[in-house]
């Protein structure tokens, strides 16, 4: 994304007279912006069209918000997602991420702050494709037997199997990873790749780290590369720690 706002926006909204409302207003900053007013349209509309960011009604006929990220996952589109929802319940919030959405954001919202969420969301997302253009091994990570492709998102465990990561997966191991050794807090790690307003816990970290561990420790119960500073947040040591 450039300062420009050049980016393609997808809106997906069966209330009509809100999704033209936010479609007019983002292309008055500039953006390219397109809607769908079913969950299935917008599916094929995603799959089909070369979009920097979804913004998608968790309630939609055909197929609701959440289902319509979880297919996108499936079928390898990592295109970012805002989901709208009338309700404010955390609970959402977290089914919101394990989708494999990067923002939430509870209706009424005042467009201000709407736009504001647009522009983190990609500026997030620009600085995750420019860290892949570093000259040296931005696009992949390899330790301890280990490997980690951040362009497709697969990474092959020590022990041969092949693991399909979900972009924060990806980009949670790209901020450990550029600083090894490091501690980097639950807050900076929150910032870094979703905002850190936008989940109810620093426990949304934890469980990512989990799953971390689980693809890529020998012993996940007693991790040697992605270890917790109490308190603080996580160190990642590519060697091991004794």
């Amino acid at each position: 994304m450039s300062e420009a706002n050049t980016g393609r926006i997808l809106v997906v909204e069966d209330d009509l007279h809100l999704a033209e409302g936010m479609a007019e207003n983002m292309r008055a900053e500039g953006y390219q912006t397109d809607t769908a007013h079913d969950g299935q349209l917008g599916l094929e509309m995603a799959l089909v069209g070369d979009y920097d960011l979804l913004v998608l009604d968790v309630m939609l006929p055909q197929m609701d918000g959440f289902a319509l990220c979880r297919a996108l996952r499936k079928e390898g589109k990592s295109t970012p997602v805002l989901f709208l929802t009338a309700r404010g319940d955390p609970q959402d919030r977290v089914r919101g991420l394990e989708a494999g959405g990067d923002d939430y954001l509870t209706k009424p919202f005042h467009l201000d702050e709407f736009l504001l969420r647009i522009k983190a969301i990609l500026r997030r997302w620009e600085w995750f494709k420019k860290s892949l253009a570093k000259p040296s091994e931005g696009a992949s990570l390899r330790f301890a037997g280990n490997e980690a492709n951040f362009r497709t998102f697969q990474a092959h465990s020590w022990d041969g199997t092949t693991h399909d990561l979900t972009e924060k997966e990806a980009m949670i191991l790209k901020v450990l990873a550029e600083q090894p050794g490091a501690v980097i807090t639950r807050d900076d790690l929150l910032e870094k790749v979703w905002g850190y307003e936008v989940f109810p816990s620093t426990r949304t970290v934890d469980n990512f780290i989990l799953r971390l561990r689980k693809i890529f420790e020998r012993d996940p119960h007693n991790p040697r590369h992605f270890l917790t500073v109490r308190g603080v947040g996580y160190r990642f040591e590519p060697q091991g720690e004794a």
